[in-house]
């Protein structure tokens, strides 16, 4: 029996490559060690989920799901609902990791099955603490049990 742990995978749908950044450099700071993936926006999130097309062929199943509400093409809500209405990713818990802090989105986020709600702090210190929050709910509790009881079958 493989005992080795694999690691612990999100894929971060983000379409600003200095929000990846400093997500990654926030992640690093809290010493969360992840494999992080990004997509750009709700189509390839969805590609990459479902693996479609040879770019997403042999993607890991994400752990977790950062999500941006302000992406391209499709949108994050849009995004979020198509993940929750598809039975093979609904159990993948998503996080909504965006710069609006309205209330409609918080609630319209919930409503449709997002597991928490981040607002992205201007900040980098507030930055850092977002993530060491976000990293002890959703990240570290998850990556320290044994692969097997973090997926359902699909």
């Amino acid at each position: 029996m493989n005992t080795a742990t694999q690691p612990f995978v999100i894929l971060l749908v983000e379409d600003e490559d200095t929000d990846t950044y400093l997500i990654q450099w926030a992640l690093k700071k809290n010493r969360i060690s992840v494999d992080l993936r990004q997509v750009f926006d709700g189509y390839e999130a969805l590609g990459f989920l479902r693996r479609l097309g040879p770019r997403f062929l042999d993607v890991p199943r994400p752990d977790l799901i950062l999500l941006d509400l302000n992406i391209p093409r499709m949108g994050g809500l849009e995004c979020l609902a198509a993940i929750k209405q598809y039975p093979a990713l609904c159990d993948i818990p998503v996080v909504i990791l965006s710069t609006s802090y309205a209330q409609s989105d918080v609630a319209a986020s919930r409503n449709l099955g997002a597991a928490d709600y981040f607002t992205k702090p201007m900040d980098i210190h507030q930055l850092v603490e977002t993530i060491r929050v976000l990293g002890e709910r959703w990240i570290t509790p998850r990556a320290t049990a044994p692969k097997h009881l973090n997926e359902e079958s699909t």
